[in-house]
């Protein structure tokens, strides 16, 4: 039986962003969102020197070296592994989760990078390409499980007025994550031959940062109070996060959760699946994490390189160029950050795919007539930056925190599952398939991204309601309403037809059903 505190209403959940909420969103994001950023771009500038020492140490071993077919699949696989870790990783994620605790897994999985860091950064020394490999695939399970527990953990510790302004700080490490490694990557920096194993292993650091300082924090209270039962530590926990705020509603309101789910276990994935109470939701998780990938943003982040090279950029100032587009992500996360309380997680989601579906048409236009007129080769510059932009205002962390405001406490570890491993799916298909996309299609394969952002726009205008402001609960309940509505317009269209038939004697007529524009979701 579950301890209970009594206390009563104390009206509108407010609080004020304080110190330690802000340190725990630096802390994550720098020592695990950041990673993901860093490593989605690591392996771009040092490509020509990791295929040269493959093709060496496998001349060392065998006295012959590598064909380029199979040079090509080597380093192909070393980019992809890392989003099969990252498969695994949001698999197991639900597991963690329920064993450790939110701020425990965080901590915990810190061995995971320093394990990854040691075999990247001693690969050379050792001659072992199969180091390297495994690095990557280690760094893949780290970042899987991070880009799930990390928006879970601040999305459960932030009160429900600043939830969406923490819940996009891990995006805007990412961004700085990608920025670091385009920036570290410059000719200047490690971008020589004799720095690649230090390039890949650099991540070590802020991940010791992160895991001298995290341990002081206390865990989720959501988690200590819902799932662990253990009161006075979640009182100890608001009081941490909240300084002098009431913190009375605020427990409040998870004790309410608490009571709805007193019968309710864990959900495994397979039962979410199959629980029709909550369909929209999975039906929404599922929509934003694929179109999130399948947007082109991968396309654009695994060959910024090429895809300049191809616009007319002159090969000395790529790097420079490619740079620049990292700090586009950075002030685009910016403004996300601090404009999602007061514009919503809608606005940011919907105007954020639709830039991208634009500039990706914008794409293939200046590709096809680049070759007619010269500037075009600018503006399809322009367009990259705009996908870059339109991607890390919303798409690139509101779908992360609307698969926590979607559900309970009961059914969000599943959800992130679910999330997280549609997610990884889509980021290794899109990195496989573009560019044999790019050879069959040419410039109108950008059009496929382009339709993918307009479909996942008019998705989330049509179904996906707005989340600001509220509670959990009071979110389930919006989808609830939904659901009730859809069954009751459901067994009333039945009942008309059964009436049409017998008034037509058996013919079937057209039967039409007017719906209530208030009951529809915004």
């Amino acid at each position: 039986m579950a301890e209970e505190v009594l206390i009563p209403s104390s009206g509108k959940i407010t609080s004020h962003l304080t110190g330690s909420l802000l340190a725990v969103a630096f802390l994550t994001s720098f020592g695990s969102s950041m990673l993901y950023g860093y490593n989605l771009a690591v392996v771009n500038s040092p490509a020509v020197y990791i295929k040269d020492f493959y093709n060496k140490t496998m001349v060392r071993r065998n006295g012959a070296g590598l064909s380029g077919e199979t040079l090509t699949l080597m380093y192909s696989l070393t980019v992809s592994v890392f989003a099969i870790g990252g498969l695994l990783g949001s698999l197991i994620v639900g597991m963690l989760v329920s064993r450790f605790g939110r701020k425990g897994t965080v901590v915990n999985t810190t061995v995971l990078v320093f394990i990854a860091g040691s075999l990247m950064g001693f690969s050379r020394i050792c001659g072992s390409p199969e180091m390297i490999i495994f690095g990557r695939f280690i760094t893949g399970i780290h970042s899987g499980i991070s880009l799930s527990v990390v928006p879970m953990y601040l999305g459960e510790i932030a009160p429900k007025n600043l939830r969406g302004f923490l819940g996009l700080v891990p995006s805007i490490f990412i961004g700085t994550g990608v920025f670091a490694a385009q920036i570290l990557g410059l000719q200047e920096l490690l971008g020589k031959e004799e720095h690649w194993p230090l390039f890949l292993s650099v991540v070590v650091v802020p991940t010791f940062i992160q895991l001298i300082l995290l341990p002081w924090f206390p865990e989720s209270p959501r988690y200590l109070l819902i799932e662990k039962h253990n009161v006075h530590a979640t009182i100890t926990a608001l009081k941490w996060y909240r300084a002098k705020c009431n913190i009375q509603a605020e427990i409040e309101e998870m004790q309410e959760e608490q009571r709805s789910l007193c019968s309710v276990e864990t959900l495994s994935v397979w039962k979410l699946l199959q629980d029709d109470t909550v369909r929209w939701q999975v039906l929404s998780v599922v929509v934003i994490n694929i179109g999130m990938q399948l947007s082109g943003i991968d396309a654009i982040w695994f060959y910024t390189n090429d895809i300049f090279e191809n616009a007319g950029v002159p090969v000395p100032e790529i790097q420079y160029t490619t740079a620049g587009t990292g700090i586009i992500e950075i002030i685009a996360g910016l403004i996300g950050c601090f404009t999602i309380e007061k514009l919503g997680r809608r606005p940011l989601m919907i105007g954020g795919f639709t830039i991208m579906g634009i500039c990706s048409i914008g794409i293939t236009l200046t590709l096809i007539i680049q070759a007619q007129i010269s500037f075009m080769r600018y503006l399809s510059v322009c367009c990259v930056v705009g996908i870059i932009a339109g991607f890390c205002i919303g798409p690139a962390g509101v779908p992360f925190l609307v698969t926590a405001e979607l559900f309970k406490q009961s059914h969000r570890s599943a959800a992130y599952i679910i999330g997280g491993s549609l997610n990884w799916l889509s980021n290794f298909t899109v990195g496989f398939v573009f560019p044999f996309l790019q050879m069959s299609a040419g410039a109108y394969c950008y059009l496929v991204f382009a339709f993918i952002c307009l479909s996942v726009a008019i998705y989330v205008y049509v179904v996906i309601p707005e989340t600001k402001n509220k509670t959990f609960m009071e979110i389930s309940r919006m989808f609830s309403k939904k659901e009730a509505v859809l069954e009751t317009q459901g067994l009333m269209h039945v009942d008309q037809l059964k009436l049409k038939k017998m008034n037509g004697y058996g013919g079937m007529e057209h039967a039409s059903l007017e719906f209530d524009s208030s009951s529809s979701v915004p």
